[in-house]
């Protein structure tokens, strides 16, 4: 599972991409998907960037990424525009292959067995100018003016005691998908759910959502494809289940329970629940578990509820609310990550006539899965990292040996890294000692 192995492994599913069209190209579309791979893997801030990189840098793009041809920026957007993004899943499925043989998944396992996956919708590109037929459009109601914007519906494995995650495949939200927040995002997950399932027909997994997701059509989603679930609800929402939790309060039939953190003292946690309550007026038979909590600290209180499948017992109500605050790791360790720590993930590579942007997103994540399976496992690449510094150091560390110094592998590469810059004497002009 080191990076040389895991780009061999991604190179040999791109084989197996169908070229759309009938067209015979001098660059394999195998080379034009690594290359839009590299790029990512580099953290190039543009096509601009890596095409420098393609003129001057030809042997280690060929001895890490096997490129014998990279395309230039233009050949690569029309390329990749009519690639099939679900063409790329297999991918995706050979790097998770190789972290369930290598045990990786094990340190994941979060509660009965099961890992937890956090899911969300993001928006990646915005602009009142800029546009494509992939493009959802929003109408400002007072001024009238149009905004463009591109969206995607991401999930990733994680845990509460691991800043990692593991990428899953992202599922692009259309312009079809509906009119609001909750209906792209739903319309959306329910196919990124169907193909889940599909790669992962085993896999026991939690699902955790924010507050747009307790909806009874969502929940019977989940249940369909065999998910457990902990989903939050947002405060005023739900007033039937919130009647419905308080009535099982007055008639003492909710659990309430005090206990102090085990790792603070200072904190204490305050949890009361009750089972088998409907979601909601016009699904009453589709029952659900309500975890209502309270977390009082030198901070102040925070308070949160979930609704989940699990039936919630003394022993196991703190294990789900460490599950439901565990959601939060797709927006700081993923998004905010994408979006601030080198990937870029907000800079338009292209938008394209057809699949060109959600091409290069499945790159972009695909490239950070990589980047997570090595960061849990890879000695060298933990060590090059901790001679780095920062996160960025240790890729603008990666492209400066990339570009300056031929290397035959990413291990070579990384062990450059770690054997530290050199301590020359500076040699000054007429220094004739």
């Amino acid at each position: 599972m080191n990076a040389d192995a895991l780009n061999g492994a991604v190179r040999e599913t791109f084989e197996q991409v169908p070229e759309p069209g009938n067209g015979e190209y001098p660059i394999p579309l195998t080379d034009c998907l690594m290359s839009g791979y590299a790029m990512f893997s580099l953290k190039d801030s543009s096509l601009l960037a890596f095409e420098r990189r393609r003129i001057a840098e030809q042997h280690n793009l060929e001895s890490i990424f096997g490129i014998k041809q990279a395309p230039c920026d233009t050949q690569m957007r029309t390329r990749l525009d009519p690639v099939d993004p679900h063409s790329l899943r297999p991918a995706y499925k050979e790097v998770f292959r190789r972290a369930q043989r290598g045990k990786l998944l094990e340190e994941m396992v979060f509660m009965e067995g099961c890992v937890l996956i956090s899911g969300d919708g993001t928006t990646y590109f915005v602009s009142e100018k800029l546009s494509s037929p992939a493009c959802l459009t929003k109408v400002c109601s007072k001024t009238g003016k149009i905004t463009y914007s591109l969206q995607t519906y991401a999930a990733v494995i994680v845990h509460p005691d691991r800043k990692e995650v593991i990428p899953l495949p992202p599922e692009p939200i259309f312009n079809s998908d509906g009119d609001n927040k909750n209906d792209c995002e739903r319309n959306a997950c329910r196919r990124w759910l169907e193909k889940f399932r599909k790669d992962h027909p085993h896999l026991k997994v939690i699902i955790i959502e924010d507050g747009l997701s307790p909806n009874a059509p969502h929940i019977r989603d989940l249940i369909e494809h065999r998910c457990h679930f902990i989903l939050g609800l947002k405060e005023g929402d739900h007033a039937y289940l919130s009647s419905c939790l308080d009535a099982a309060v007055e008639k003492g039939e909710a659990v309430e329970h005090v206990m102090q953190d085990p790792e603070d003292p200072k904190i204490r946690h305050f949890f009361r629940s009750a089972n088998r309550i409907p979601i909601n007026a016009s699904n009453k038979d589709l029952l659900v578990n309500v975890l209502e909590y309270w977390e009082e600290g030198p901070k102040g209180t925070q308070h949160f509820c979930w609704v989940t499948d699990f039936t919630i017992t003394l022993e196991n109500a703190y294990s789900i609310m460490r599950g439901g605050r565990a959601r939060w790791k797709v927006e700081n360790e993923t998004f905010n990550t994408l979006k601030n720590q080198g990937y870029h993930y907000e800079h338009n590579y292209g938008l394209g006539e057809k699949n060109l942007s959600r091409v290069f997103v499945m790159l972009m994540f695909l490239a950070f899965l990589v980047d997570q399976v090595q960061q849990l496992c890879c000695p060298l690449f933990n060590a090059a990292w901790k001679t780095s510094g920062p996160k960025r150091e240790l890729w603008e560390n990666m492209r400066s040996i990339f570009r300056y110094v031929p290397v035959e592998s990413m291990e070579m590469l990384y062990r450059i890294i770690i054997a530290g810059p050199q301590k020359l004497r500076p040699v000054f002009p007429h220094d004739t000692s």
